[in-house]
């Protein structure tokens, strides 16, 4: 039986012969947000399912694609569409294009997630810079053996989220005129959403938004050594006071029309990326 590591090799390879761009930036993008990365001039598309061992997104409005190009002077590699716990996948598959990403070169880690606020000065369609998370998923990409050419044993968690990453943002915020929230993800499992004492929970222990993604991501890019980005499309308030029904289309809707500010945001971090020379 092939190992993880001979798995994302295998693909590593693949994508290799198939293209020659050496990106440095990987995007990774949620629900509702694919369209966010189609700004860059795209050099070669991939199909996840043409990828070897590559993982195949089920979920709606995640499209399945695996772009690689350039934009603001930088080579990138984008996801459009990511893996979750609940869909079945385990936490190693769920990171496996951070490895790939990995293998492949990139530095510099931008992911984007639809979530629901926590907190109640957030409102639908706010953005929220990710300032750290709590892994509530009651599982870790890390478990198991530790491949020690990817990362060490037990990587520090102090700064997931890079200071300078989240400084650029904000000032770009400010820039721009956009108001960008700073905040705690909290990441669960699910696919069920939370009740009203888990929503008070949440609140009770920090959390300020909470979505079924990221965590693991960010677990494997921190132990790959890059730096991250994390942005969180606030898609609805849970209000444990006053619930209201929230349906994946609801979710869909608040993202695409959130994505347009979402692509200037990445644009301009591009750039700000390349003219300090950042990876």
């Amino acid at each position: 039986m092939k190992s993880f590591k001979d798995k994302v090799s295998e693909s590593v390879s693949f994508i290799q012969r198939h293209t020659h761009t050496f990106p440095k930036i990987g995007l990774l993008t949620g629900t509702g947000l694919g369209e966010s990365v189609a700004f860059f001039e795209t050099v070669k598309t991939f199909c996840y399912h043409e990828i070897p061992h590559f993982p195949i997104s089920t979920v709606e409005s995640h499209p399945g694609r695996l772009l690689f190009g350039n934009a603001q002077g930088l080579n990138i590699i984008a996801m459009q569409g990511r893996f979750h716990l609940y869909e079945g996948y385990t936490p190693l598959e769920v990171t496996f294009p951070v490895r790939v990403m990995q293998e492949l070169g990139v530095k510099i880690l931008i992911l984007s997630n639809a979530a629901g606020g926590l907190n109640p000065k957030f409102q639908a369609g706010d953005i929220m810079l990710i300032t750290d998370h709590i892994n509530l998923t009651g599982s870790n990409p890390l478990i198991g053996p530790n491949e020690k050419t990817w990362g060490i044993r037990f990587p520090d968690m102090g700064q997931a989220y890079n200071n300078n990453l989240l400084k650029i943002s904000e000032s770009i915020g400010r820039e721009i005129g956009i108001r960008l929230g700073k905040g705690v993800y909290v990441g669960l499992k699910g696919p069920s959403l939370e009740t009203p004492a888990e929503v008070r929970f949440l609140r009770m222990i920090g959390g300020e938004a909470v979505g079924f993604s990221t965590v693991h991501e960010v677990i494997s890019a921190v132990h790959a050594g890059m730096r991250v980005l994390g942005l969180s499309i606030i898609t609805n308030i849970n209000d444990p006071d006053t619930p209201s029904p929230v349906t994946v289309d609801k979710v869909i809707a608040v993202s695409k029309k959130t994505s347009p500010i979402l692509t200037t945001i990445l644009k301009k971090v591009l750039e700000a990326i390349y003219d300090h020379q950042i990876c």
